[in-house]
């Protein structure tokens, strides 16, 4: 004979204040996990979503940013000699070399300094790619100083809104343009004609080179013969894989980080859940009593507590995945490991994250409910009545 799921309910409805308290450390805990694994999520999704597969980029043999990596005009002549490098519509090779420099600016509202990346580009990087849209002003003119910059870069950083000027590599650099990159990474940076950053930071050589490739097969021939070739020493890597691997190490970070901060906390929620849960054992000695006595065996004593436990726990669960999913519409920025400079990014919500994060909330309540569901079960008819 098993006991009506309505008896868990009206118990915990009964009990609002105890439940309600009870939820809310439950919320709280799932809030924090949800946050963390929202906030490493934001951050894979922008730097993968920097990169495309039909791109691939190519750095000196052993750099591990582009920061560390030097190509000089040969290397890039060779690079974009490849048949495999798609043709654009004007008849050039869809292939940029690129130059990327880290300076200092000030942030807006407290003035402390943060380094901001500046990548020296060719047209052909606009071309390739077409996630990078200009919202406001225009593009630079060849010859003069002028920058782009990113709509974070925009708003966060002082002289960098459309028509301030910026001063780095001794010249001022007046703003000409914003644009939105749909949540990549490149909104982080400041945008260039690479000539005028080569001659202003008096740098020979290129940082990478980012080619659109005929179609997505041609990247294992292109990878086996610019790597096996003599003149060059180079890596080829697909353009979002490259990007993807620089954020590992700080999304492990996050995630390691976050990860024990909700350990903590979800030791306090398991400890209140058990308390409320041994309250309502001692509490309802005599219902239990009454139940045994009318015939339901302790497997059903047992499984209705634990089950008014896990209920506890989806309602805590549930409104903590809720506050999380309003963090969507906040936007951070911290530093990236891989390039030292200011990257902005967004926490993002995804169905494996609510999975996880219910899961983990009934982890919870089963933990902190089984033992008090035990201590139901076993109670004797006898001892129940004589306790009430």
């Amino acid at each position: 004979m098993i006991i009506p799921l309505n008896y868990s309910f009206r118990n915990l409805w009964t009990r609002r204040l105890t439940t309600f308290l009870t939820a809310g450390g439950i919320a709280l805990v799932i809030f924090v996990f949800s946050a963390v694994l929202m906030l490493a999520n934001g951050l894979e999704k922008t730097l993968v979503g920097t990169g495309s597969d039909k791109n691939a980029i190519i750095v000196r043999q052993g750099a591990e940013s582009e920061f560390m990596s030097m190509l000089d005009r040969n290397a890039v002549n060779i690079v974009k000699s490849q048949p495999e490098i798609a043709v654009g519509p004007e008849g050039n090779r869809l292939a940029a070399s690129e130059v990327v420099v880290l300076i200092n600016l000030p942030k807006r509202g407290s003035s402390n300094p943060s380094h901001v990346q500046i990548r020296g580009v060719a047209p052909e990087s606009l071309t390739m790619r077409p996630q990078v849209k200009l919202v406001e002003g225009r593009r630079w003119r060849p010859g003069l100083s002028e920058v782009i910059v990113g709509r974070p870069v925009a708003e966060g950083f002082q002289g960098a809104g459309l028509g301030e000027t910026i001063r780095f590599g001794m010249r001022d650099w007046t703003v000409v343009g914003v644009f939105d990159a749909e949540g990549a990474g490149f909104e982080s940076e400041i945008w260039v004609d690479a000539e005028q950053l080569v001659q202003a930071f008096r740098r020979p050589v290129f940082s990478s080179i980012t080619a659109q490739l005929s179609s997505a097969g041609d990247f294992s021939s292109l990878k086996s013969r610019l790597e096996s070739d003599p003149r060059l020493t180079v890596e080829v890597a697909r353009e979002k894989q490259y990007y993807a691997e620089q954020s590992e190490m700080m999304a492990t970070f996050i995630r390691v980080l976050g990860l024990f901060v909700t350990v903590i906390f979800s030791l306090g929620a398991m400890i209140g859940a058990m308390i409320t849960m041994y309250a309502s054992v001692a509490n309802r000695t005599t219902e239990i009593g009454t139940m045994r006595a009318l015939g339901f065996p302790r497997r059903s004593i047992l499984g209705a507590f634990l089950f008014e436990s896990l209920l506890l726990a989806s309602i805590g669960g549930g409104i903590g995945i809720l506050l999380a999913s309003l963090l969507q519409f906040v936007t951070v920025s911290t530093t990236n490991f891989a390039t030292f400079s200011e990257l902005a990014f967004r926490f993002i919500l995804s169905p494996a994250i609510v999975v996880q994060s219910l899961a983990f909330a009934l982890a919870m309540g089963f933990l902190g409910g089984f033992l008090p569901a035990v201590r139901a079960s076993r109670q004797k008819i006898v001892e129940a009545f004589r306790a009430s």
